[in-house]
């Protein structure tokens, strides 16, 4: 069976200060990218991933972190007596091969963004805040907690990241999805209506116009996922935010069972907002965890031979979700996962031939939990259409957070020569990487470079043409008839 390093596949109520600020962020110009077409007015965007902030990195802060709001007092305080051998040990006993974003990587980045994504008019926060193994590293430093303890604690460590990022930008709202590690129960379960949902929705829903905060509290309770506004100057523009783990194919409710109640009502939500977009002449961005699709990782690592009629391995149960995306490319400007800590691009091809489809941004992670460098994405968006023109890459030059240079990893323009991220842009990337199987052409050796941050030796090289068919099929019959394609 291949490694994993082998395959690693892949104008709403706004205060006064916060309108000012994006006036302000609009005349200074675009930070990222090339320089916007006349008459385009250019919003900078901050868009991050995968913090999966670790609170257990110092175990001998964790019962003051435990009975404390005042975590950043706790947290900035010198290391405790043995801090290093004490959270080796707690990763030997929860089987983790990697370590996820300490104290120190979490202040790094919080700095490197506040100088790359200077006034920023918003950002997007894709998911996972939480560290790996949560549950395990609370319940073997409290053997005796309880399940409202658990999720007491996971809720605080959410509220922490959410107030960091607002902290370090006060003027910029901030939109975040949950992922599959946030959950007060474990990996991969959560109840609808959670208590653990309950406790973090007032932190996610802050900043927001205030009817569309109550809603946003009220729809986050229920399941996780809420509608609210881009700040000015857009206009008549949506986020949409998903919590896409009721819809994973390894969910489970808090006491193990399966239940499909959530994904049901989060599409049926899903479909009502998008069909008033389109009634009402509106854009709309999209975002969520898990990405839909093909996971070309699981399907390459676990040696599936598609063409002998084994079916690939898939991030989600099933086809609901992108099959409801794709009937929206007319509404949908962009869409924005996350989840493989991997900078990624996916289509979502439009529902029938000729009707626009659907770009998606795969955000890399700030956690090195898989070797990664350390990363974030400062985009330029245009305030008029809403469509997403160009965007930077940012990688740190290690993985501790100490002594740590962060520095421009790639520009999206100059490396594939496009001047927007659309869905007709990355249609058109895709064909080119379809007709360079060897990935030899300048755009093709980009992508290898920059798919795995901080890792130029192209590691996906050997399985390029079986990955470029995950990019533009979410079924696994259309991955697996262009798989089998190929190999004729």
């Amino acid at each position: 069976m291949p490694s994993r390093s082998m395959v690693r596949a892949e104008c709403r109520k706004m205060g006064l200060l916060v309108a000012v600020t994006a006036v302000c962020g609009l005349l200074a110009g675009p930070r990222a990218g090339a320089e916007p077409a006349p008459g385009r007015h250019d919003a900078r965007v901050l868009m991050v991933s995968d913090i999966h902030f670790d609170p257990f990195w110092d175990p001998g802060k964790v019962a003051d972190l435990a009975t404390n709001n005042d975590w950043g007092k706790i947290l900035a305080a010198p290391d405790s007596n043995g801090r290093a051998s004490q959270f080796a040990t707690l990763e030997r006993t929860c089987n983790l091969k990697g370590n996820d974003t300490s104290y120190p990587l979490f202040e790094s980045s919080l700095a490197a963004m506040r100088k790359e994504a200077a006034g920023a008019l918003f950002i997007t926060l894709s998911g996972d805040l939480m560290a790996h193994e949560f549950d395990c590293k609370f319940h073997t430093m409290f053997p005796h907690a309880s399940a409202d303890d658990d999720q007491s604690f996971a809720a605080k460590t959410v509220d922490y990241v959410v107030e960091r990022l607002h902290a370090a930008f006060p003027h910029a709202l901030l939109y975040a999805a949950l992922g599959n590690n946030d959950s007060g129960c474990g990996d991969y379960k959560l109840d609808t209506q959670d208590g653990f949902l309950a406790l973090v929705a007032p932190a996610i829903a802050a900043g927001f116009g205030e009817d569309e905060t109550s809603e946003a509290v009220r729809t986050l309770i229920a399941g996780g996922y809420y509608s609210a506004a881009l700040p000015a100057p857009f206009g008549n523009t949506e986020m949409l935010v998903l919590d896409d783990l009721y819809m994973s194919k390894k969910y489970t409710t808090c006491a193990g069972k399966s239940d499909d109640a959530g994904a049901a009502g989060q599409l049926k939500w899903l479909q009502r907002q998008l069909d008033a977009a389109r009634q009402a002449h509106a854009r709309v961005w999209v975002m969520a965890h898990i990405p839909p699709g093909v996971d070309p990782y699981g399907t390459i690592s676990k040696m599936r031979d598609v063409c002998a009629g084994q079916k690939p391995e898939m991030f989600l149960s099933g086809d609901a979700l992108p099959a409801l995306l794709s009937g929206y490319g007319d509404v949908i400007q962009l869409a924005i996962f996350a989840h493989t800590h991997m900078d990624e691009l996916r289509l979502l091809p439009g529902a029938k031939e000729g009707e626009p489809g659907v770009a998606i941004k795969m955000v890399p992670s700030i956690s090195p939990v898989d070797g990664n460098d350390p990363a974030f994405t400062v985009a330029q968006v245009d305030a008029q259409t809403a469509a997403l023109a160009d965007y930077r890459v940012y990688a740190a030059s290690n993985k501790t957070g100490v002594d740590t240079v962060w520095s421009e990893e790639y520009d999206f323009d100059k490396a594939y020569g496009e001047s927007e991220f659309t869905a007709g842009t990355v249609e058109k990337l895709i064909a080119r990487f379809a007709a360079d199987p060897g990935a030899k052409t300048s755009a093709g050796e980009s992508y290898l470079e920059h798919y795995f941050v901080g890792d130029a030796s192209g590691e996906i090289k050997p399985f390029w043409p079986e990955y470029v068919c995950a990019l533009g099929n979410y079924t696994a019959a259309g991955f697996t008839a262009c798989q089998c394609a190929q190999e004729k």
